[in-house]
């Protein structure tokens, strides 16, 4: 059978560079103050769904949503061998909690046809909450299997899926369609391709078509020359989705950010243990009279 996937992705700012510096009054993050990078947890979703695409064919499509430069991660989509991107993208998308993100990811999904397969990371490094994935599965009314570690059969009626659980694993079955979460630890993704990274670096979404454009008349011009060499990557406003205002970003989201504190861990010393076995033996000693362990 051919195994058409949608994968959810997301460019998130580098959590090692976050502090109180970057945080608006709202509570939200000011996310051009930050590096970005590609959520690891989508990235390894991505792979899992090309590795289904290589071995029984369909399509792999990536949606992202996200600001302008969102674009990068969708290229680098293509780099690793996507088949389709598409960039969701609106000043009133803005501000949205897992609540409103899981809305507007479920609406432009259902623009985009049928499929088999949606794949996304368990979470992302810059929120930690493990629902987007899930709650977006509802609202398409659709199965989901969570904390996937790996694709054991695919078939027409169904597909087979080893679960990490607390105490070991879990082998479900589900129909299709389904939406997966993926661990980390699932796979390891491809390098970019070569010749795919030549032939696509110059791929444009409309916001960056928009910057090189004098005119409205020529920049549908440009769009349509884009799309006509495969380079043009499909953007959606609020309006093209049909999204209720009141439902999206800040407006639809009821999760509110209080505070954030920034957590160094420090000791007032150290020691050092010079590599002998007396060293070592002390050490030791000192470790089981303190009771850390023995």
């Amino acid at each position: 059978m051919k195994c058409n996937s949608i994968v959810m992705v997301k460019q998130v700012p580098d959590t090692s560079n976050i502090s109180g510096d970057v945080m608006r009054p709202d509570g939200t993050v000011n996310r051009a103050k930050l590096p970005t990078v590609f959520n690891p947890d989508d990235k390894v979703a991505l792979e899992l769904a090309l590795d289904l695409r290589d071995r029984f064919g369909g399509k792999v499509t990536a949606i992202t949503m996200g600001p302008a430069k969102a674009g990068e991660l969708l290229r680098e989509c293509l780099y690793m061998g996507a088949d389709e991107v598409h960039l969701i993208t609106d000043r009133n998308f803005g501000g949205a909690d897992t609540l409103a993100t899981s809305y507007t990811l479920s609406e432009a999904i259902k623009q985009l046809g049928p499929y088999d397969l949606i794949f996304a990371g368990r979470q992302a490094i810059d929120g930690d909450t493990a629902q987007v994935g899930p709650q977006t599965a509802e609202k398409l009314r659709i199965p989901q299997i969570t904390y996937a570690e790996k694709i054991l059969d695919l078939k027409e009626d169904g597909i087979l899926v080893k679960r990490r659980i607390d105490d070991g694993y879990e082998i479900l079955e589900s129909s299709l369609p389904l939406l997966i979460t993926v661990l980390k630890e699932a796979a390891t993704p491809r390098p970019f391709k070569a010749r795919r990274l030549m032939a696509l670096k110059r791929a444009r979404t409309r916001l960056e078509l928009e910057k090189e454009a004098a005119s409205p008349g020529e920049l549908e011009k440009l769009i349509a020359d884009y799309a006509s060499k495969g380079l043009y990557i499909r953007t959606w406003s609020r309006e093209d989705l049909g999204i209720e205002l009141e439902r999206c970003g800040i407006e639809g989201s009821p999760t509110k950010v209080h505070k954030i504190e920034s957590v160094v861990l420090s000791s007032e010393g150290h020691q050092q243990v010079p590599p002998t076995s007396e060293g070592i033996g002390n050490l030791l000693d000192s470790l089981i009279e303190e009771h850390f362990f023995g």
